[in-house]
């Protein structure tokens, strides 16, 4: 689920930055609760434009986040 890999990206990122969710909420301009709430997997969406922000926040553009085996492998939904 592209959802499951857009959070293990950001904590991949997160990790490789020694970054705490807070400090990226900051960052972003996104309350904690925001960034929390997107990681419980019982919540299956997340929006783009949330994403954006994040990745404003991390000073990377989309297209960086988003190059990662993790999205590679996702298994195609429409068959």
């Amino acid at each position: 689920m592209i959802k499951d890999a857009v959070v293990m990206r950001l904590q991949e990122i997160l990790k490789e930055r020694n970054m705490r969710v807070n400090e990226l909420a900051n960052l972003s301009g996104i309350t904690p609760s925001t960034v929390y709430s997107m990681m419980d997997e019982r919540r299956k969406e997340i929006t783009i434009n949330v994403i954006k922000k994040l990745c404003d926040g991390l000073d990377m553009t989309l297209g960086e986040f988003f190059s990662s085996p993790i999205f590679d492998e996702l298994e195609q939904e429409i068959r």
